[in-house]
């Protein structure tokens, strides 16, 4: 197993329709790739920010159609580098909604992992600011980990960040990387973007990469950026600001297992339980 892995963490303001975001998103490969990078990771949404179901309808594609994935693909295929999609919004024959679907694209371009997004963030923040997701989107039920020459990686996708069990799961499954590409809103992003990746990353003994959304898109949304890179002690790696960017750091792998040896605690779990409720 390789134990050593450079990343780029790519920081976008989405545009409303996968072709200006497929532009942008190659911009950035091409710079990664010219600084020798193994993988690129992309952030939620990164095919398309369009918050209105009629809007979004006239331009969303299927997988096959979507030019935001082909692209990756082909450029992977082209330089032998991976890549994580972030999420992509997509319209899946199966399913009744759309699809926020996450892909792990190795480096011969073909797609090795898929993931929706299981968690949809459907809360009522207060002042007038709701969010309902599973209007338009349809839950995922299938935790994903998948095997790279890095050993396993876990997917999940931004609102996913609030249910630690999820990353528990996977990291008892293997996973040494887990992956929380995000578009969190500016307020939520203040009081608990840090906390909570950094969170998951001590928990589990695993690095986090949280590649971000930032900005005003063009939907009206706005996202809180802060793409992160944190190691399995909980230190942060690398950080951006609030405008689009990249961000790049390596990972040592050994460094998980030096973690979980110095605290074990996804191997001392016991079974309990529940206290009985006192009148």
């Amino acid at each position: 197993m390789k134990t050593r892995l450079n990343i780029a963490v790519v920081q976008m303001t989405s545009a409303a329709t996968p072709a200006a975001n497929t532009i942008t998103a190659e911009v950035a490969l091409r710079a990664a790739h010219a600084k020798g990078v193994d993988l690129v990771c992309f952030p939620e949404a990164a095919n398309m920010a369009q918050r209105d179901p009629k809007q979004a309808a006239k331009v969303i594609a299927t997988e096959q159609d979507d030019p935001f994935l082909s692209m990756c693909r082909q450029f992977a295929a082209d330089t032998g580098m991976w890549i994580h999609t972030g999420s992509l919004a997509l319209r899946d024959p199966a399913l009744t909604r759309f699809a926020n679907r996450s892909y792990l694209i190795d480096q011969g371009g073909k797609i090795v992992a898929r993931y929706d997004k299981i968690h949809l963030f459907d809360v009522d923040l207060g002042d007038g600011l709701v969010r309902r997701e599973s209007s338009r989107y349809h839950p995922g039920d299938r935790a994903v980990v998948v095997d790279t020459p890095w050993g396993p990686w876990g997917l999940t996708i931004c609102y996913d960040l609030r249910f630690p069990h999820l990353y528990r799961a996977l990291a008892k499954a293997g996973a040494t990387i887990l992956f929380a590409p995000s578009a969190f809103t500016v307020p939520t992003g203040t009081a608990h973007w840090e906390t909570l990746v950094r969170s998951r990353a001590i928990e589990n003994g695993c690095f986090v990469v949280a590649a971000a959304q930032t900005g005003e898109h063009e939907d009206g949304r706005e996202t809180y950026g802060h793409s992160m890179i944190v190691d399995p002690w909980g230190a942060l790696m690398a950080e951006a600001g609030e405008k689009p960017e990249t961000i790049y750091a390596t990972l040592d792998l050994t460094r998980v297992t030096d973690t979980r040896q110095r605290i074990p605690s996804l191997r001392m779990e016991r079974e309990f339980t529940l206290p009985e409720r006192i009148q």
